[in-house]
This record gives C-alpha cells, structure tokens and sequence, in this order.
C-alpha cells in the first residue's frame, strides 16, 4: 500500500485526534493516509487534513490484517515464579507516542518499574512511572494506557498501575543513542 494514497475505510471505527486525545468515530467511506504504523496502532491523516490514531482491533477498517484479543480457552492457568521483567520491558517497546516514530523506552519516556508480589501466590502488581514528552499531551492516558495493556500480557502480572509523572522534565537527553539516530539527532 502506497504511504501517500488515501484509502476508504472499509466500516465505521474508533479513532482518537492527536494531541487533544478525545475520542472521534470514523465512517465507512471515509478517506485516511496511513503516516505511522507501529505497535499495532496505526497515525493518520484525514482527508480533512486531522491527524487520528487508529486501534490495531480496528486494521480491517484500513484494508489491513488485524491482531484480536488472545482467545480465552477457559482454563486459568497458577503462574509460579518470578515475573520476567525484561517481557515487561519489551511489552513497553511495543507503545509509541502516535507523532513520534519511537517507542516510549527508547525515547526515555520510562522513569520507574517495579514489580511488586501480591499476598496470593502467582498474582503480582506492576507499577510504571512515566512522563511524555510535553505536559499538556492530551494523548498522555491514551499512551499511558497502552502501557498498562501490553504489561497486562506478561504471565504472572495480575494489575498494573501507570502513574505519569512531570518530575524530573523529559530532555532529549534522557532518549537512547538509537532513538536519538533514529531522529536524526546524532
């Protein structure tokens, strides 16, 4: 699929406008250009020139293969032993602010994460402190919440708490050689 082509959308699906974050419902017919398509989200533009974010539940309304939710075979399986904290970083990677090309780790958006055993054996509660990188980002729950989501798949990881923080301020500096290349600052 071609980047500059405007595509239709094959049904009536969800978006969020960027920055404000506020929810916006999209029709079928309705034309996008795909500028970003990363951590199974997707950034566009509108034929009316705003940008949205589209869910990756929502791809088949792009014309795009989409990932579901895990099936639930009913079995609940005890998880034992410790939570894999490098899956927990991974899991993170996979979330992108929607205007910027790099995921949250990489940009140093992740200031703190602690998993924390619960009193029922198997169950365990991970908390993230986070910024963004401008305070006033309306998108700042949406991300925040695809975090607490990605995290929510690491076995053994029962809750997640998400707190964003503005202290210390995020600086380009706080950002990983990769993703400072990757923006062409080096």
């Amino acid at each position: 699929m071609n980047s500059s082509e405007l595509i239709p959308l094959n049904r009536e699906c969800h978006a969020i406008r960027i920055p404000s974050g506020d929810s916006v419902v999209l029709q079928e017919g309705f034309k996008v250009r795909i500028t970003q398509s990363l951590g199974e989200t997707y950034t566009v533009v509108c034929e009316t020139g705003e940008l949205v974010r589209i869910q990756g539940v929502d791809a088949d309304a792009l014309g795009l293969k989409g990932w579901r939710d895990k099936v639930d075979s009913g079995e609940e399986a005890v998880f034992e032993g410790d939570v894999d904290k490098d899956l927990i970083w991974d899991q993170m990677k996979n979330c992108y602010d929607p205007e910027i090309p790099v995921n949250v780790v990489d940009l140093g958006l992740i200031y703190d994460c602690d998993v924390e055993a619960l009193e029922k054996k198997g169950e365990n509660k991970v908390n993230i402190k986070m910024t963004l990188t401008a305070a006033g980002c309306g998108m700042g729950p949406v991300i925040a919440g695809d975090v607490e989501a990605r995290v929510r798949t690491v076995p053994g990881v029962t809750d997640v708490n998400v707190e964003l923080v503005w202290d210390p301020p995020w600086g380009q500096a706080m950002m990983s050689e990769a993703a400072k290349l990757q923006l062409g600052l080096l």
